[in-house]
């Protein structure tokens, strides 16, 4: 990828799954990268708690000298909890908000995310709402009563439609497309990461999975796949992508969803 050379980029999620390979992807490439994780990083913070999300913004402003060729949300959780949503939505906003003037400093900056082709499927309404209001601890409410209820399996699809949302949202506004930050996000189908793995374990979940998720293009990802996406689309080749959700699922989202999603 010509011209990356040099550009220092902030990866949160760094020490697993698709944020470890992509960070290791960019090393190679000759990009300086400040990971974010809980462990095994450059900026160690937890993105499910405000003071953990002010932590790691003033750890990579420091580490980056208030300057940011780019940066990229990949940290996410799984499980059936409001911590789903804490990470997954709050997190990566917080994250991508609050290095958004890091950014606006560089000459040609670019922020991605990462969703998920979950975020096409059934979501918690007053969980969804009240992400997009920005209200967590609403937000945070919803998701324990959804949990209770035995519809905690919701709450990671609402985490990434919200965020998909909120990200079309801001992509187009003054302070990212119009302060020239082009920003976007994949989403994949099934990609085989220590998150995933307990899913394949399980011959009844594997089979609920290739269901909920069916992938005809060469079957499941691995995280390189997924890392190549992101590495494009934070690449200064990429100038007028603007608030896409790029499906790196192997045709899932065109086989549930059909030609009429169009």
């Amino acid at each position: 990828m010509a011209g990356t050379t040099g550009r220092t980029v902030a990866v949160s999620g760094s020490a697993s799954g698709i944020g470890r390979t992509l960070a290791e992807l960019l090393r190679d490439r000759g990009d300086e990268v400040i990971g974010v994780d809980l462990r095994d990083a450059d900026v160690r913070a937890d993105l499910g708690t405000p003071e953990g999300r002010a932590a790691a913004v003033a750890g990579v402003l420091d580490r980056s000298g208030g300057t940011l060729d780019g940066v990229v949300a990949c940290a996410g959780v799984s499980g059936p909890t409001p911590l789903t949503v804490a990470v997954n939505h709050f997190g990566a906003v917080a994250l991508l908000a609050g290095l958004r003037p890091a950014l606006a400093r560089a000459g040609r900056p670019r922020a991605a995310a990462v969703g998920s082709i979950s975020g096409t499927q059934p979501v918690d309404d007053d969980v969804l709402r009240a992400c997009l209001d920005g209200d967590e601890p609403a937000a945070l409410a919803a998701a324990e009563e959804a949990a209770g209820r035995g519809a905690g399996n919701r709450l990671y699809p609402s985490s990434k439609a919200a965020l998909a949302r909120w990200l079309r949202a801001a992509s187009v506004s003054a302070e990212w497309a119009g302060a020239g930050i082009p920003l976007n996000a994949v989403a994949p189908g099934v990609v085989r990461t220590p998150m995933s793995e307990p899913l394949f374990a399980d011959p009844k979940m594997r089979e609920a999975m290739d269901r909920a998720v069916p992938m005809p293009l060469n079957g499941y990802a691995g995280p390189e796949v997924v890392a190549e996406a992101l590495a494009w689309l934070i690449s200064p080749a990429n100038s007028h992508m603007a608030g896409q959700v790029v499906y790196v699922d192997g045709g899932a989202e065109a086989s549930l969803r059909g030609p009429g999603a169009y």
